[in-house]
């Protein structure tokens, strides 16, 4: 993103849906820069994918205000709608066109003339990978170049906001890593992205990253910003032969705040940040726990975002009782 891309595309504020009783969005506000990268991250149910619609014109707010690229989203959705590239989290496609039918379909409702539409399908295929597969139906492609055709389609009218949500789900990791490309290189012409995903590595390669959690927002800032969460609090890493025992010794220890696995290690949070790692380690071995290898680890946006979910949760609690 360079130093001149400063003015916003996305303005939200106090942003709230709802379903009946249910708040799906919760007075949400935040705003994404023009040519940035913004993920949105948040656990199944958490509200990503209704923001997302209401910031597309697909579903009008209850209540607050949203403008994309300048328009309100309340009062002019259809604006909105053709300004905007969308891809939604499942296959947008015909699966019973071509490649190249898909490409055409939507070139024409997006109002392309002949000669634009051409070239922005050369682009397509192209960017895609998928020359030679021009007729080859959509139903037929491997997952990594379905995603990318759909991103193509998404961006055939050259949108300066594109919204995705959850495109690499079900994607093998090296279609993820090529998709990622066509991201960054997309921001770097200024193009403006905001995606939701899973994947927290995938978070990581975003200028700046927000976490929703039940309809809320917890957490924004660049993602070295967000894991400011565990300063004063190290996060010890712990591979050891009986990883749930090791969890359960660990919880008994006052210095341990709280524990979780990753993979086949444990993360252990400190409360003390002069407790050491190896003091750790030497506990767990007097208590039997054969410990291969021990460190003091960085946060991870994993480490952040079920750190993010546990003081939410607290807090529900506290105000519950």
């Amino acid at each position: 993103m360079s130093a001149a891309a400063t003015a916003n595309a996305i303005e939200v504020r106090q942003l709230t849906r709802r379903f009946g009783q249910f708040v799906a969005v919760d007075d949400v506000s935040f705003d994404v820069r023009t040519g940035e990268i913004f993920g949105f991250l948040g656990s199944n149910g958490a509200g990503k994918s209704t923001t997302i619609r209401m910031l597309c014109g697909l579903l009008q707010p209850t209540s607050g205000t949203a403008t994309v690229g300048g328009i309100d989203v309340r009062r002019n959705p259809e604006s909105v709608k053709v300004r905007i590239g969308y891809m939604s989290q499942r296959f947008s496609l015909y699966e019973l066109l071509t490649v190249d039918q898909n490409i055409r379909f939507f070139g024409g409702i997006y109002g392309l003339a002949e000669a634009r539409l051409a070239e922005r399908r050369r682009f397509v295929i192209d960017m895609a990978g998928l020359a030679g597969r021009e007729t080859t139906l959509a139903r037929d492609l491997a997952g990594g170049w379905r995603q990318r055709l759909a991103l193509g389609c998404a961006i055939l009218h050259e949108p300066a906001i594109l919204f995705l949500d959850e495109p690499t789900g079900g994607v093998d990791p090296i279609s993820r890593r090529q998709f990622w490309r066509l991201i960054d290189a997309l921001s770097q012409a200024g193009v403006t992205v905001l995606v939701t995903t899973h994947y927290l590595d995938e978070a990581e390669r975003c200028h700046r990253v927000a976490l929703i959690h039940a309809g809320r927002l917890a957490a924004m800032g660049t993602p070295t910003e967000v894991k400011q969460v565990f300063a004063g609090r190290p996060i010890v890493e712990i591979r050891a032969d009986q990883a749930v025992d090791a969890m359960r010794l660990l919880e008994a220890m006052p210095a341990v705040e709280k524990t979780s696995l990753f993979g086949t290690a444990v993360h252990a949070v400190l409360r003390d940040p002069a407790v050491s790692a190896d003091a750790v380690a030497d506990r767990l071995r007097a208590q039997g726990i054969q410990v291969e290898a021990v460190a003091t680890v960085a946060p991870s946006l994993e480490d952040v975002f079920l750190d993010v979910i546990d003081r939410a949760n607290a807090a529900a609690r506290g105000t519950a009782a």
